[in-house]
């Protein structure tokens, strides 16, 4: 017997940002230790949908790859708590007066469980960072 056959919607929206520019690079494959940088976090009762994140350059960067990350709500230290979903690469930015800094965006397109959490890490160090916005939903 199918559990539900209903499409679910989500009840409000939900933005979410990090908190801090992103800047520092960590080079663990596991999130383990390093430097991460929390995004998302699902409703801690019923869960939340992720549509997409957005990259937004805060300045002069060099070309550098963001890895967004899949945590169960627990302890990042535990390798077997985190997955790595998908990487994008974030082009090299110049900051200018004249014209508009890029912004690249990753369609994601899932539900996740209550209390999950998405991070973000990069893969080379930058100067000025990027802010990370995630479009979503509460369920």
């Amino acid at each position: 017997m199918p559990g539900n056959v209903q499409p679910i919607y989500t009840k409000v929206p939900d933005i979410q940002w990090s908190t801090t520019s992103i800047t520092v690079a960590n080079a663990t494959t596991d999130l383990t230790s390093g430097t991460i940088y929390l995004v998302f976090t699902a409703d801690a009762t019923n869960g939340g949908f992720v549509q997409r994140i957005r990259f937004r350059s805060l300045g002069t960067n060099a070309v550098t790859v963001a890895r967004i990350w899949i945590n169960n709500g627990s302890t990042t230290a535990t390798a077997a708590n985190n997955t790595l979903w998908d990487e994008i690469t974030l082009n090299a930015t110049t900051a200018a007066t004249t014209s508009a800094l890029a912004t690249q965006e990753l369609p994601l397109n899932f539900g996740l469980p209550p209390g999950y959490t998405l991070y973000v890490t990069l893969g080379a160090t930058v100067v000025t960072g990027y802010d990370a916005i995630v479009i979503g939903g509460k369920y």
